[in-house]
Formats: structure tokens, C-alpha cells, sequence
């Protein structure tokens, strides 16, 4: 299902990255937040009445040279319209309207997505009055807020999800009348996400080059493999210009995050010329924390001089101590240019796209998974203890599982570890997250 992408801009210190931080973080109703790609915090998952949305914070994006501000800050509001669905348009009503202000609001207004102005600091009946002012901007909702202290926050996220339209698309079906699965191919720029789709299609379907993003929009193949029909999603997501570097990240960014919302597995692509890092470790976790399958393709692995025969093992050893706590994922070596085992990972993929769907009867599970728990029961809190009585998994895109006991809340985070260890021995759900929730018996 595709996601509701919500961008905050703004020029800066008006407040972007502490109301981001309040969306994500402050609120329980908002669940999730991811570290950003280089820096922190720039895109997460936020949920508001039953509504989810991605929120990326363009504040991150802006870079940090002499003149950053007219020329940087036009082109993150350039994105911003071009990628999102929806804008958040921050200002500051202790500055009042500026210059900058003005350009960016000059450029929303020409753009056909919904734009929510505002005003950040009113944070008393004096700021009030003079926020007033920004009403001269034309914008038709603008909304009041102190993202400090929360004040008014609770109606800008009302009116938000108004904009946020249960799921229409029409799935592509394959010949018995089921969803074809998608597969997108994600990972950094330059890690090879276009040269690996031409090798897999055999035709030059997108434009390959060196020059990091040079794909704009995602494209999605219609594919036949060993019997299979399946889609696959190119997200690489650039458009083509001379100077990518600063805004490289930001469209990478949406890119990413939308291919993911759409997938049911993701291939993450990492440049083992490059080694992991922290940004590969980001989108596995976002499409982790999305419940998506994964698989990891470790690309180039024909340019990693003077291999061992241990060297392969020892890479993959260390790249789940960083893709931790969810190491239960295939790792496959490639090389996307000698198409040396691409076709084993499209082999992997639909394995774990048949790991995801899979569903365990309620008799099975029981049988199984009540003698685990009577063999190492859940540890006695405050001289109670835990009786779990039945298990049953949830009808869920991400395999979930229910287990009713007597005190839900004293089951702690290692004990639902174990547990799902116990399920991943037992039931093959390798490359897929696995949920699981106490409930009251």
C-alpha cells in the first residue's frame, strides 16, 4: 500500500526539527521514529487517530555552506513539492515574515499539493496577535502552534489526516486472481539499484550510469521468473544535475520510503566496496520497523580484493551485529555487472515473500509453542506468575502472534525475544520481522 509522505520546510531555526521531534516522539499515539540517514532524526513514521504517515524533516537537509539559504532553501522546497503529498509550511512569528518566507511561500503556492501554513513560537496572547499577520500569506489552513510546548498541535494533526485517503490502487493480478508480489530494490545511491534491475530484465529498461541517482521516478517491471510472476520496483530517485550532493539524501530518502510502503519485500542493496554503514543500517530498520520482507544483496562483491575462504562468512558476521536485534535475514554475495547470483537473490526473495504470507494453524502453534513456554516459563514479577494459556496468530500483512495470559504487562521485552526465537526455530519466517503481543486471557 503506498504511504502518505508529509515534508516540514522552512527556512531555518523556525522550529522544523522540534516539531518533528513532538510528531514522533513526545506523543504515544505516534509510534515510531527512525534515525536519519547521516544525520539524526530527518524521516520516522508518525500515527495520528488510526492514521499512519511518513514525516521527513527537510531542516536536516539544508546544507551548511555560506550561502545556504535563498538557493539551498528553494531546492528543498522544490523537492518537497515534487516528492510529498503533503506540506507542512513553518515560520516563526517572533521573526515575523522575511524575504525567504516570502520565495518559498511564492513557490507553494503554484504547486497543486495541499499546503498547511505554520506558525511555530505562539506561545502567549502577545505572539498570538502579532501571528496575525501571517494570515497575509493567502494560504487557506494555518495553524497556531508552540511545537515546544505542543499548544495546537492536536488540530494541525486533525487536519492532516483529513488529507490522508484510504488506499485505491488497483493491484496488478496474476492469473488465478492474487496480488502479483512487488519487490523493490533499495539501498544508497550508487550501490548499484539500476545496474542490478537491467541485469535481472536483460534489457537496458532504465538508465544506468556511474553518476549517483540518476533514476528519477520508481519503475516498476512486470517480471517472470522460474514459473513466478512478480513486480520489481527500481527506487533509485534522482533527477539528473550537476550538483546532486547536497539534495542526494533527501530524494533518496522519499524514494526509499515509498517503494518500502508499496513492497512486500524489500532488496536492500549494499556496495561491499563501501563496507555497511549507518544509512544502510537507517533502511533496513525503517523497512524492519514497516514490517516488510528483506532481503540483503551485498553488491560488488567482485571488486573485494584477495578474498578467503572465510571472507564472505566473516562479512556477514559483521553486518548482522549491526543489522541487530534482527539478524534472521538471507545475505547473498552478488555482482549486479557479472549478474554472478542475482538470480539466487530474486530465488531468496520469493522464499521470504512466501516466509511473510505464511500462516501457521492455531492447533500447530499451540501444540508447539505452549510446551516451549512450559519448559522456560516467564520469569515471577512481584511474586506473580505468568500464565500464558493460548497462542494464535493474528490475520496480519507481517506475521503476528497473540499470546493470551493472565498479566500481560509483566511480560518484558526478553521473554517476547525468546519467544520469538522459539517461533523462528520452529516456523520459517527467515527475512520477515515477526510481531508478537500480550494479551489479556
Amino acid at each position: 500500500m503506498p504511504g502518505f509522505t508529509v515534508a516540514i520546510v522552512g527556512r531555518p531555526n523556525v522550529g522544523k526539527s522540534t516539531l518533528f521531534n513532538r510528531l514522533l516522539e513526545q506523543r504515544k499515539a505516534i509510534v515510531d521514529d527512525v534515525s536519519g540517514v547521516t544525520r539524526d532524526r530527518q524521516y520516522g513514521i508518525a500515527d495520528w487517530n488510526g492514521k499512519v504517515f511518513n514525516v521527513i524533516d527537510t531542516g536536516g537537509f539544508v546544507a551548511r555552506s555560506e550561502d545556504v539559504f535563498e538557493r539551498e532553501i528553494r531546492k528543498q522546497v522544490h523537492i518537497a513539492v515534487d516528492e510529498a503529498d503533503l506540506i507542512l509550511f513553518m515560520c516563526d512569528t517572533v521573526t515575523g515574515i522575511t524575504n525567504q518566507d516570502d520565495e518559498m511561500a511564492e513557490v507553494l503556492r503554484r504547486s497543486t499539493k495541499p499546503v498547511l501554513l505554520v506558525v511555530n513560537k505562539v506561545d502567549n496572547s502577545e505572539r498570538a496577535l502579532f501571528a496575525t499577520e501571517f494570515y497575509a500569506m493567502g494560504f487557506d489552513k494555518t495553524f497556531f502552534i508552540s511545537s515546544i510546548s505542543g499548544s495546537g498541535t492536536g488540530e494541525l494533526l486533525d487536519e492532516l489526516v483529513t488529507h490522508i485517503k484510504d488506499d485505491e490502487a488497483t493491484e496488478m493480478l496474476d492469473k488465478d486472481g492474487n496480488p502479483l508480489p512487488k519487490f523493490a530494490i533499495i539501498g544508497q545511491p550508487n550501490a548499484g539499484k539500476s545496474t542490478l534491475l537491467n541485469a535481472l530484465i536483460n534489457q537496458e529498461r532504465t538508465i544506468v550510469s556511474d553518476i549517483a541517482g540518476t533514476t528519477r521516478d520508481t519503475i516498476h517491471t512486470h517480471y517472470k521468473l522460474f514459473g513466478r510472476e512478480f513486480m520489481l520496483i527500481d527506487t533509485a530517485g534522482i533527477r539528473k544535475k550537476k550538483n546532486v550532493s547536497e539534495d542526494l539524501e533527501f530524494y533518496s530518502v522519499i524514494r526509499a520510503i515509498r517503494a518500502m510502503d508499496e513492497a512486500d519485500v524489500c532488496m536492500l542493496l549494499i556496495d561491499a566496496s563501501v563496507g555497511v554503514t549507518a544509512q544502510d543500517v537507517s533502511i533496513f530498520s525503517l523497512a524492519a520497523r514497516k514490517g516488510k520482507g528483506i532481503v540483503v544483496l551485498v553488491n560488488k562483491w567482485d571488486l573485494v580484493p584477495e578474498k578467503e575462504t572465510n571472507t564472505a562468512r566473516d562479512y556477514e558476521k559483521k553486518l548482522k551485529e549491526r543489522m541487530a536485534p534482527f539478524t534472521d535475514i538471507p545475505v547473498i554475495f552478488i555482482s549486479a555487472t557479472d549478474k554472478t547470483r542475482i538470480f539466487q537473490g530474486m530465488e531468496k526473495a520469493l522464499e521470504v515473500y512466501e516466509n511473510r504470507m505464511r500462516r501457521v494453524t492455531t492447533s500447530v502453534i499451540n501444540d508447539i509453542m505452549l510446551k516451549e513456554i512450559e519448559r522456560f516459563a516467564p520469569p515471577i514479577v512481584r511474586g506473580h506468575a505468568v500464565k500464558i494459556k493460548f497462542v494464535q496468530q493474528i490475520p496480519t500483512h507481517v506475521p503476528s502472534f497473540a499470546f493470551f495470559c493472565n498479566n500481560p504487562d509483566d511480560v518484558k521485552e526478553p521473554y517476547k525475544n525468546f519467544l520469538e526465537n522459539k517461533l523462528r526455530s520452529h516456523f520459517n519466517f527467515s527475512g520477515v520481522p515477526i510481531r508478537i503481543f500480550m494479551r489479556q486471557k
